[in-house]
């Protein structure tokens, strides 16, 4: 009996060149006719680990049809080769569902893995990590599925974890199914008849009430309760006595879903795409702010152990800075708004060491910069000021190293506004200087206008140290503060706005153009009123008094000198002297009994904007003056 030689065997990528001619000769045939047909096959088909291999032989043979194609004069030929494009194009789509469906299964499967490695107080913040928006595979809607299966199953192996495992599996699914009860309340209470935002710190209800009526889990009905009552997040943890896993899990996911889709829904509103920034930036502070709350609570939770009160503290404010660094990638992330909240003392090293490490290793210092930067104005605005310029300092020094100017350009404008409210004009003015130039190198209309509004005011207040000040000394001042106020009226800037016009109007006293600076300091007064600056506020009746007595109208140069004399004095500000002085004066000009009816007169104004113990408290003010205290 003859033996025919042996042939040398296949390599898989020419096994796989054979089998893609034979699935497109089947759809050709008629024998294959669904997408999903093909998809089935290829799970069955393919070997684990060769998905690269068949890529290529996928797109060799590609190519190969693509050239039989291209070389066609024959219609019918033509035609032939036509159907067999289409063929391939049904097996690519397959194969790209394929694709799609591996890289779930294998993330899933690597997250389930290092929740398994993990020790069994560490399994939460594992878990935590692998739901991380900014990892690189983002987990949707189907991971989460997935790997609360896979926590089920490996639950059945793993006995001593067992029960944790199928806490967390059980908190996924319920996250997903609470989120579902409120998806259809996601934003019906924009249209409430109070046609309010509800996020700010106010009596408004806003979203919270409605969804706290719509879900049925007690932890997150919990939460949104104390939200629509206008309290911390941080009484829910402080109260735990045990952890119930499954229910913080559901939190994190509810959450989640809930900010996402928020912001998804503000950044598709055509009718006016500003309002929508604005509200979606306020809605990734509103969730960073609520677990930063809980992180807090937790560390004060008596009923728990420290070591559980740290890590769960610790989680929780991991999961804020999440949505931060989410919030710092936007393009059109605020560099001139901030989180109103206090990261302090250890959640302040805890900021800086999350990240540290994933920017580390990614090189991107950008979002670390652009996060200081937040937390930095932040401080400014509860008046930690020498914490808000340390913030600011760091964040400049890492936007230089990235090359983000707009940043590095913010960040100037900060520090020099935060000197303008120490009172350092100098450095103020030298910032400022700097953020003028480079802001027009690069054309950041919106760092220009605050430059130049930082200049111009800085400049303004270092000429009224001067004895005697000329028209001609205050002219670049003015020109600064005109086109600053110019150009942050096309950006609808409201607080760069109010500080231009106060400083025109400060400008115009001091030369004693005491017309224009009216108009300017009454503008002015408006835009502090709108936006709650009380600081520019108080100071923008006191010039406005200034300005009124100039004019020789007494009577309101009276009233807006004592309400600057009284809201400066309230606010700790040692220019209350100064307007004080011009009360003392107006009273000479007014006698003493003419003031004190005056006062009666518009005792309903002063009531309305100070009360009646700020009314009673003016005359204790003149009085403290004239005594040198």
């Amino acid at each position: 009996m003859s033996t025919e030689p042996s042939s040398k065997p296949l390599t898989t990528y020419e096994r796989y060149l054979i089998f893609v001619e034979r699935i497109i000769l089947n759809i050709e045939n008629g024998k294959l006719l669904s997408k999903e047909h093909i998809y089935r096959i290829l799970c069955d088909s393919l070997e684990s680990g060769t998905g690269e291999i068949f890529e290529r032989s996928l797109e060799e043979y590609s190519q190969l049809l693509q050239a039989n194609f291209d070389a066609q004069t024959d219609e019918v030929k033509q035609a032939k080769a036509t159907q067999k494009l289409r063929a391939m194009k049904i097996l690519k789509d397959a194969w790209a569902q394929w694709q799609e469906n591996y890289q779930l299964q294998d993330a899933c499967t690597r997250g389930l893995q290092a929740i398994l490695a993990a020790d069994s107080e560490e399994k939460l913040s594992v878990l935590v990590q692998v739901l991380d928006p900014n990892q690189a595979n983002v987990f949707e809607r189907p991971h989460i599925q997935q790997l609360a299966e896979l926590l089920q199953k490996a639950a059945e192996s793993e006995e001593s974890e067992a029960f944790a495992l199928r806490q967390m599996a059980t908190g996924l699914l319920r996250g997903l199914a609470s989120f579902d009860q409120l998806e259809g309340s996601l934003v019906s209470w924009l249209y409430e008849a109070q046609r309010q935002v509800g996020f700010e710190r106010s009596r408004v209800a806003g979203p919270w009430q409605i969804w706290s009526q719509q879900i049925s889990s007690p932890l997150p009905k919990d939460l949104f309760s104390t939200q629509a009552n206008n309290q911390s997040a941080a009484a829910i943890a402080q109260a735990v006595t045990n952890i119930d896993l499954s229910a913080w899990v559901e939190l994190i996911v509810l959450l989640r879903y809930l900010q996402r889709n928020l912001v998804l829904w503000f950044d598709r509103q055509p009718y006016d795409a500003n309002a929508g920034i604005h509200m979606a930036g306020t809605t990734y502070v509103a969730f960073a702010m609520i677990w930063s709350e809980i992180s807090g609570g937790f560390q004060k939770a008596q009923q728990l152990s420290p070591s559980d009160r740290q890590s769960l503290a610790k989680l929780c404010f991991r999961i804020s800075l999440q949505i931060l660094r989410t919030f710092a990638q936007r393009e059109n992330f605020p560099l001139y708004g901030g989180v109103f909240a206090s990261f302090s003392g250890e959640s302040f090293r805890e900021t800086i060491n999350y990240l540290d490490q994933p920017l580390k290793e990614s090189e991107n210092t950008q979002e670390k910069a652009r996060i200081l930067t937040i937390l930095g104005h932040s401080q400014t605005w509860i008046g930690n000021h020498p914490q808000a310029i340390a913030l600011h300092q760091e964040a400049l020094t890492l936007a230089r190293e990235v090359g983000d100017q707009r940043c590095e350009i913010a960040n100037l404008n900060h520090i020099s506004r935060i000197s303008l409210i120490q009172k350092n004009f100098s450095t103020s003015e030298s910032q400022a200087q700097r953020a003028v130039i480079l802001a027009r190198q690069v054309g950041d209309r919106q760092g220009e206008a605050n430059a130049l509004a930082n200049l111009g005011y800085s400049e303004v207040m270092l000429a009224r140290q001067q004895e005697v000040i000329t028209p001609e000394e205050l002219e670049s001042p003015i020109n600064h503060l005109e086109r600053g106020q110019k150009l942050s009226e096309k950006l609808d800037d409201l607080p760069n706005q109010a500080l231009c016009w106060v400083g025109l109007g400060t400008a115009y006293v001091a030369i004693a153009q005491p017309r224009q600076a009216q108009i300017a300091l009454e503008k002015g007064l408006l835009m502090t009123q709108k936006i709650g600056d009380r600081d520019l506020q108080a100071l923008c009746h006191s010039y406005l008094g200034e300005a009124l007595y100039q004019l020789e109208q007494l009577e309101l140069a009276t009233y807006h000198a004592c309400l600057g004399m009284y809201l400066l004095e309230q606010r700790h500000s040692k220019t209350w002297q100064q307007a004080a002085a011009l009360v003392a004066i107006l009273q000479g000009k007014l006698g003493n009994e003419g003031f004190s009816q005056l006062l009666q007169q518009m005792r309903s104004q002063f009531i309305a904007l100070i009360g009646v113990d700020g009314l009673d408290h003016i005359p204790n003010l003149i009085e403290r003056y004239r005594s040198g205290n």
